[in-house]
């Protein structure tokens, strides 16, 4: 079994997925999964990994290098770009930080977040914090983290009148789309944001609204 066939099965078993139930989601027959995780069929085009990697809730990442969650520190999760939303895999951790912030609507469900070192991410920034709630559907207008094409991502997302879904970026690049065909899967809503400052030599966190 190779590398690539054996992390499909890997992730197929933790996803609690029978072949022929990880083949429809895919789009392919049960042997044809039996034949990449056997390795008996290695090459596997773009789109069929970006369906796998769908199917499996991973990246692209996770699913063709095997590149492991970042682990939390002090109850504060790192996100990178070409990571699966930390949260996915550390649920069980406890946001005991979240006790002490002064917001409503934050709750232990919530996960506090940062950019990891050198990550870039529109309305976030590296020394930044957000309180991000684990969920799957549009719920109401403010800033989201998406899963687009297996890269972590944050879009400010809102309803027009006509029920479509408009995409914005930090650069104010909006793109409007048909609700049923959104290019992207959420895995959270930031609830509250938390700026770094400079201030006479001290670093602060100031919180700033989320819409």
């Amino acid at each position: 079994m190779d590398a690539l066939g054996s992390r499909i099965k890997q992730l197929r078993l933790k996803a609690k997925l029978s072949k022929a139930a990880l083949a429809r989601r895919v789009g392919v027959s049960d042997v044809t999964i039996s034949y990449w995780e056997s390795g008996t069929i290695r090459q596997i085009g773009h789109e069929r990994l970006v369906a796998l990697a769908s199917a499996l809730d991973c990246t692209l990442a996770d699913l063709l290098h095997g590149t492991p969650a970042p682990p939390p520190q002090h109850g504060v999760l790192h996100i990178q770009v070409h990571q699966s939303a930390p949260w996915l895999h550390h649920g069980d951790v406890p946001a005991h930080l979240l006790g002490g912030l002064p917001l409503p609507g934050l709750t232990r469900d919530c996960h506090l977040v940062t950019p990891g070192h050198g990550e870039t991410f529109d309305f976030l920034a590296e020394g930044d914090l957000a309180a991000v709630f684990p969920l799957s559907d549009f719920a109401r207008d403010g800033l989201y983290v998406l899963d687009y094409l297996g890269k972590l991502t944050i879009r400010h997302l809102s309803r027009t009148s006509s029920g479509d879904v408009q995409i914005r970026n930090e650069s104010e690049h909006v793109e409007t789309v048909p609700t049923n065909a959104l290019p992207f899967r959420l895995v959270g809503q930031i609830r509250a944001r938390w700026k770094l400052v400079e201030s006479k030599d001290i670093h602060a966190i100031e919180p700033e609204p989320t819409d």
